[in-house]
């Protein structure tokens, strides 16, 4: 990070420091009547204790609230640390401007009516920028922010009608304000307690990267949960998540808008693959974030990360005395491919000496301890003999109808297992008991009542310890963008933009230090015949246009094709293609290659492709079935230098056909070592062509015995 960047870095987190921890507000636009939106912020911070100053501003009325209400800021006995703005879009760009005037820190602008409504929109908040000029900007057209570590309420919400909002280490940074107050009501209901919720909605300034880059530092943030729409700003996002995991603090994301639309449209096998939201699989992956797959997801893997316990393995116990909701999380674990295994010799022998008759059902998990749901010491002793069995990583206890009778003895039981064991323990509410749950949340059990919500829970303090092992992998540069005197960048400079044609691609290639085919590229049936012979053996006729890529659609690939047989085979492919392009808008092409023939490895893709989210690899099976067979892995690449040989080959090992590279039932063994330095090289070429580059592909990339190499036998370049 450069010195610039840390210090915007650092007057950011100050302006944060006072938007989020204020000694006094502002309340633009503050309505008398608390029924109204625009009269709940100024009854919010009474209500939840703000012990700043509050500084309603109306010009109608004198008094609010108790409180004595000023005619406009420039009034104001003091300037606030926070204007929240509650006019509508016609005024608030005058009102933020008077607020940055008189040095406000920040500004928080609920009124709606901006980028959400189209250009007339977006040029409305472009206005509301400038005019907040250096102060910063929370919104437009958010729910504004709830700071319940200190009592701060700078919110609208209707979810802050709720008397008892717990305080706890989880933090909420939402791209909806909907969203925000719907995850605090129910987290509440839950007894789950909340840090910190920010609504960034528009993010005309502030957004998603700034407010978990902020959180990082936040000692009362231990998880911080994201509700995505998009992201901004992917770079800095990537930098604030990798931060969060160097602190030892998860991040949890659940991210909309999943569909795979335009990749039918993709110029290449690897557009195709790598849709949006397989990128942002990768991102989160790369950063150690937990994806969410659904919105329940969320808050349940947040709540089981906040316990702050490791999960070490996939052995689970689960402890019942209802043998049905038992048999429904054993089976919700066992798809996700956790393990049940029935308790070892000494475990049950524990437990056996705990019944007064011997009727549990002690040779099999879930385990069925006979009146444990009634005898809450029975309980309390069943949980830590399973927390400290070394056959199980996990303990979940299913609260069935009993403890409905008395959940208070039933939560205490629980919660006093916690201390012997630092292994994760959650709680399956059978009965539609809500109460119970809550006061399982308040007690820091993590209580859930799905039992796919179980199986959530565990899934994602297991990634988090994956992620954890794996930490940041960091790139050594090589070739860089900025590096325009490597050879690679002055060959690259003088190339065309759009498509290049297979030759012109597999010499970008060669400059990179790929492997190619042999191969010549011809005009006639006469020229075409001679670079067979010169090739000797069967060879592979293409055409070579740089406006018709997938040529095995139009006809234009003949394999093993005897030399003697080139011209008359060149013959029929030129009308096979002009049939089919003949209603395209197409060129005819008027070039083709002879190559030589490749047997005997494995066909692969390797493919390069910009999205808004950085620069993509991918990795997958190749030939012409790559997207139907769709065994592929992305990777986005580092802002600087290429990949290292060690990611390539966990790749690799990601792929579901990785065996049929590593010698799968007798196949002789590829040349892995080639295989992992034809990624790097290939990421490095992304790197030396910086933004000119588009799209780049392999496919198929020959993958021969090992001590024999690989073999780019196609490519596609797109250049801007």
């Amino acid at each position: 990070m450069s010195k610039s960047e840390s210090e915007s870095q650092a007057k950011t987190a100050l302006a944060l420091d006072r938007l989020l921890r204020p000694r006094s507000v502002a309340v633009i636009g503050a309505s008398a009547d608390p029924s109204k939106t625009a009269g709940r912020p100024v009854a919010y911070l009474q209500k939840h204790g703000f012990s700043g100053a509050i500084y309603p501003i109306n010009p109608r009325v004198d008094t609010l609230a108790g409180l004595t209400c000023y005619p406009s800021v420039s009034a104001l006995p003091q300037v606030p640390d926070v204007g929240l703005v509650l006019v509508g879009p016609e005024r608030a760009e005058a009102v933020v401007r008077e607020l940055a005037a008189c040095g406000t820190a920040a500004a928080i602008v609920l009124a709606g009516g901006y980028t959400e409504t189209g250009e007339a929109g977006a040029r409305r908040q472009q206005a509301l920028k400038d005019a907040a000029g250096n102060m910063r900007l929370l919104g437009p057209n958010t729910i504004g922010l709830v700071n319940l570590t200190d009592g701060i309420t700078l919110s609208a919400s209707g979810a802050l009608e709720i008397k008892d909002l717990p305080a706890g280490n989880i933090a909420v940074i939402s791209q909806s304000g909907g969203i925000l107050g719907a995850l605090l009501s129910r987290a509440a209901a839950r007894g789950i307690g909340f840090s910190k919720l920010v609504s960034t909605s528009n993010e005309a300034d502030l957004e998603v990267a700034d407010i978990l880059d902020y959180l990082v530092d936040d000692d009362a943030t231990q998880v911080i949960a994201l509700y995505i729409e998009t992201l901004r700003n992917p770079v800095k996002f990537r930098r604030a998540a990798e931060r969060a995991r160097l602190a030892g603090k998860s991040v949890v994301a659940f991210k909309v808008g999943r569909s795979e639309q335009g990749a039918a449209a993709a110029v290449s096998h690897t557009g195709a693959l790598a849709g949006a939201d397989r990128v942002y699989d990768a991102l989160f992956a790369q950063a150690g974030v937990v994806r969410a797959q659904t919105f329940a997801d969320l808050l349940d893997m947040s709540a089981a990360l906040a316990s702050g316990r490791r999960l070490l393995g996939r052995r689970v116990a689960i402890l019942t005395s209802t043998g049905g909701a038992g048999t429904l999380v054993a089976d919700s674990l066992g798809l996700a491919g956790f393990e049940t295994p029935a308790p070892d010799a000494d475990t049950a022998s524990r437990l056996r000496a705990l019944q007064q008759k011997d009727q549990a059902a002690l040779d099999r998990n879930p385990i069925d301890v006979t009146l444990a749901g009634l005898q809450p010491l029975l309980l309390r002793g069943a949980i830590s003999i399973l927390l400290a069995s070394p056959t199980y990583d996990a303990v979940v206890v299913i609260v069935g109808s009993s403890a409905l009778a008395m959940p208070d003895l039933m939560a205490d039981a629980i919660h006093a297992s916690l201390p012997g064991s630092a292994k994760p323990l959650l709680a399956y509410v059978s009965p539609h008991a809500p109460e119970v749950a809550r006061l399982l949340g308040l007690r820091g059990v993590p209580a859930f009542s799905a039992p796919e919500s179980c199986t959530a829970a565990f899934t994602a303090l297991l990634m988090q310890e994956e992620a954890s092992a794996h930490g940041v992998q960091k790139a050594t540069p090589h070739l860089t963008a900025n590096d325009q005197g490597s050879p690679l960048a002055l060959y690259a400079a003088g190339l065309p933009a759009g498509s290049l044609d297979e030759h012109e691609a597999k010499q970008l290639f060669v400059q990179a230090g790929l492997g190619v085919v042999r191969e010549s590229v011809v005009r006639t049936a006469a020229e075409a015949q001679r670079a067979a012979e010169a090739l000797g053996g069967p060879v592979v006729l293409k055409l070579l246009s740089p406006h018709i890529l997938h040529k095995s659609e139009v006809g234009g690939v003949a394999v093993n094709v005897a030399a003697a047989d080139v011209a008359a085979r060149l013959a029929l492919m030129k009308d096979a293609v002009q049939d089919a392009v003949k209603d395209t808008t197409a060129k005819l092409p008027d070039a083709w290659l002879v190559q030589e023939m490749v047997s005997g490895g494995n066909e692969m893709l390797l493919g390069l492709q910009r999205d808004p989210l950085g620069m993509v690899l991918l990795l997958g099976m190749g030939g012409v079935t790559a997207e139907l067979l769709d065994d592929s892995v992305l990777r986005l690449l580092p802002e600087v230098g290429g990949l290292q040989p060690a990611e390539a080959r966990a790749m690799l090992h990601a792929l579901k056909t990785w065996p049929l590279l590593n010698g799968y039932r007798g196949r002789p063994l590829a040349d892995v070592d080639a295989l992992v330095d034809a990624i790097v090289r290939f990421s490095q070429l992304a790197d030396a062509l910086g933004e000119r580059l588009l799209t780049a592909e392999i496919n198929p990339l020959f993958v021969l015995p090992a001590g024999q190499g690989v073999r780019a036998a196609d490519g596609v370049v797109v250049l801007t």
